[in-house]
């Protein structure tokens, strides 16, 4: 283990929206990513996850605006 190894890394996995792949332990720029989830086929429906929040904020939006 080198000296600048994270000790205690983070474990969880991730979705690159630039490459489409999902990322555990060496990952891409934070920028690029989605997560963490808690594991790899839950990274794999990221953007299935993200449209589905994005639908209820609007929807709570709607409702909190009287629309």
């Amino acid at each position: 283990m080198s000296e600048t190894a994270d000790p205690n890394p983070d474990r969880g996995w991730y979705y690159n929206t630039r490459t489409g792949e999902v990322e555990h332990l060496d990952r891409s720029r934070s920028i690029d990513l989605l997560g963490p989830y808690p594991d790899e086929a839950t990274a794999r429906r990221a953007l299935e996850i993200a449209r589905e929040r994005t639908r209820q904020a609007d929807a709570e939006d709607a409702a909190w605006n009287g629309d």
